[in-house]
């Protein structure tokens, strides 16, 4: 053989063997275990998976333990759970375990208007932890919000809030139009919260009088306005994790703490 067209045989038997050959890393393990194919996310990212793991990968009936409530449909659909409204009213999905004080949260979602006509109101797609079992839900006044943001728009919201009628807040810019993939994450401890999207913090929050520790769980929900005719939506969560805090963050989550505001709805 020409010693040329041997060096060349040579070289892409190497690229071969380098481009099948497994790469162990958590990204890849997560796609093996289970989870469909995504952007790398908060869990990997930053190392939480090093003792384990609850994972939701909505393939097949939905578990009993999600719980629907408002008008529509809940369900999971190729391996996603999907909630779908009416014209009015709210419908939401909730996690019913006896949820966490502190811990990582994570989910992959997607949301999408159903209809062109005129005349109706957006809904909003509302990823949130809220006061898990019989605990009083105080009109929203102890929820975090994983993420928040009304169909149509390209403005996501987070936020903590605590009682009397404090809201601990912060926006963040990405485009959310019709079926856009994006990862949100939120991390509880006991001395700070800290929020992700698509693998990046955007906002830590330390002041004392923004970390309220109660047990919760997450829940998802398409918002109506009271009263008011709404464009049907979709909402879908390809999958969603829970890590506990025992793994130390392998980066750092030093980032802008959030606007203080009032949330006049809590009871």
């Amino acid at each position: 053989m020409h010693p040329f067209r041997s060096v060349l045989a040579a070289a892409l038997v190497g690229l071969m063997a380098l481009t099948l050959s497994p790469v162990a890393s958590p990204a890849s393990a997560d796609h093996h275990n289970g989870a469909a194919p995504g952007p790398i996310h908060a869990g990997n990212t930053f190392g939480w998976y090093q003792h384990g793991v609850f994972r939701q990968e909505f393939i097949g009936p939905k578990p009993g333990y999600w719980k629907k409530s408002g008008r529509g449909i809940v369900r999971t659909q190729n391996g996603m759970l999907t909630l779908m409204t009416t014209r009015k009213g709210s419908v939401a999905a909730t996690l019913d375990l006896p949820g966490h004080t502190y811990g990582r949260w994570e989910i992959r979602m997607r949301a999408r208007r159903m209809d062109k006509t005129q005349g109706g109101k957006d809904y909003k797609v509302v990823t949130e932890l809220v006061p898990a079992g019989s605990r009083d839900q105080h009109c929203g006044g102890r929820d975090i919000g994983v993420q928040n943001f009304t169909v149509g728009t390209n403005t996501v919201k987070s936020y903590v809030h605590t009682l009397p009628n404090s809201s601990y807040r912060g926006f963040h810019g990405r485009h959310l139009k019709n079926d856009r993939w994006h990862t949100y994450a939120v991390e509880v401890a006991e001395d700070h919260i800290s929020w992700f999207v698509d693998a990046h913090v955007i906002n830590t929050e330390r002041r004392p009088e923004a970390l309220d520790p109660v047990r919760r769980q997450l829940r998802f929900e398409l918002r109506a306005r009271d009263g008011a005719t709404m464009h049907p939506a979709r909402m879908q969560m390809d999958w969603m994790r829970y890590w506990t805090m025992r793994a130390p963050n392998e980066r750092s989550i030093k980032a802008p703490p959030f606007e203080l505001s009032s949330f006049p709805a809590a009871c």
